[in-house]
């Protein structure tokens, strides 16, 4: 059955991201209760270590440095760090359209990324919030709540 590259490709990549998913959650636990919750350090030190990460594999396997057999890398690029964080993958997409002096392409890339990712979290707890409250009125939103109780 692993002889067939569909399967390998779903299992190293699977693999990869039950890994890369756990790695996040019990590395942002024990950041969390080292330097506190009150900034969220986790989520910073995991996107910085997973762009690590992404560079330095990215640039051994894919410029040939390392022979990295393909399921290794969709195991540990793919899989792994995409499930760490997606943040490394656009970090990686970002340095490919700027290596290809695709400047305008890159910002456009860049900052749309920023800005309509912001925005689409906002709309969905926005969205959340009004769903919540048609569900249950009573309950109200965040932003109307009598914060006293």
């Amino acid at each position: 059955m692993l002889r067939q590259p569909v399967v390998r490709t779903v299992a190293a990549i699977s693999l990869g991201a039950i890994a890369g998913a756990l790695g996040r959650y019990y590395f942002g636990l024990a950041m969390n209760h080292l330097l506190g919750i009150d900034v969220p350090y986790s989520t910073l030190v995991i996107n910085v270590t997973g762009c690590l990460a992404m560079g330095f594999l990215a640039t051994l396997s894919l410029g040939q440095v390392i022979s990295l057999h393909p399921d290794i890398r969709l195991l540990l690029l793919t899989g792994f760090l995409g499930s760490y964080t997606t943040f490394s993958g656009y970090e990686l997409d970002s340095a490919h359209l700027l290596q290809q002096d695709r400047l305008q392409a890159d910002l456009f890339y860049w900052v749309g990324s920023v800005m309509l990712g912001f925005m689409s979290l906002q709309f969905g707890i926005a969205f959340a919030e009004w769903l919540l409250g048609k569900l249950d009125p009573s309950r109200g939103t965040p932003h109307n709540r009598d914060r006293s109780n």
